[in-house]
């Protein structure tokens, strides 16, 4: 059964932030890939089965050759603070996201796994939901034989950078996650861990397009 998995070879994206990282240590880790590639501004400490490839996100086309696989995982996610402008921010969570789907799609890429936000909708009226629900419109407009949208709720584990707000938020809804029942269960916080093992099976097993809230993933 194994040898089926033999010529998967997976692109990761956003691999040096929180989701990103633990798919690419776990894909390195998985004898069902025998290649993956993490796309990255600056080279990091991943072991020597991964391939890294360094790219300019003003100047994806350099690249483009490159965007050649079974699976991308994409995880790529910023924050306005972090950015420095709501146009910086939509220049990574849309735009780039944008550009490596269609890069994607043009090379043939059969399986796109995109890290989205629970309460995604192009119509949201706040700024950071709407801009993810565009994102989700776009890339469904691609027709990709399979496309997977994680909507997770507040990720949990430690970032390379702090986020105090952030954090202080983690500790309040870890507390309130037991009361999360219902249709509150989609808020449930979700390890990054987690989803990150979550992205890799479901691209493995599931055809077609797909949108997956918290409380599945966590399920998962």
């Amino acid at each position: 059964m194994e040898s089926s998995f033999k010529k998967n070879k997976a692109l990761v994206f956003g691999a040096t932030g929180l989701t990103g990282r633990f798919v690419t240590e776990l894909l390195s880790n998985d004898s069902r890939f025998n290649e993956v590639v993490a796309f990255v501004r600056n080279k990091t400490n991943f072991n020597d089965r991964v391939n890294q490839v360094e790219f300019n996100a003003d100047n994806l086309s350099a690249v483009h050759s490159k965007i050649k696989g079974d699976y991308l995982f994409c995880c790529l996610g910023t924050t306005i603070k972090q950015a420095g402008s709501k146009e910086n921010f939509r220049k990574v969570d849309l735009y780039l996201v944008e550009e490596i789907a269609k890069a994607a799609r043009e090379n043939m890429v059969g399986t796109f796994s995109v890290v989205s936000s629970v309460g995604a909708s192009a119509t949201s009226g706040n700024f950071y939901l709407r801009t993810k629900g565009q994102m989700e419109e776009s890339v469904k407009q691609l027709e990709f034989d399979n496309l997977l949208i994680m909507r997770p709720s507040m990720l949990l584990g430690i970032r390379p950078q702090t986020r105090f707000l952030e954090d202080a938020g983690k500790v309040l809804i870890k507390l309130m996650s037991p009361l999360m029942i219902g249709k509150l269960k989609k808020y449930k916080p979700v390890h990054a861990a987690d989803l990150a093992r979550f992205m890799i099976e479901t691209a493995l097993t599931v055809n077609g397009t797909h949108i997956y809230e918290s409380d599945t993933i966590l399920n998962g």
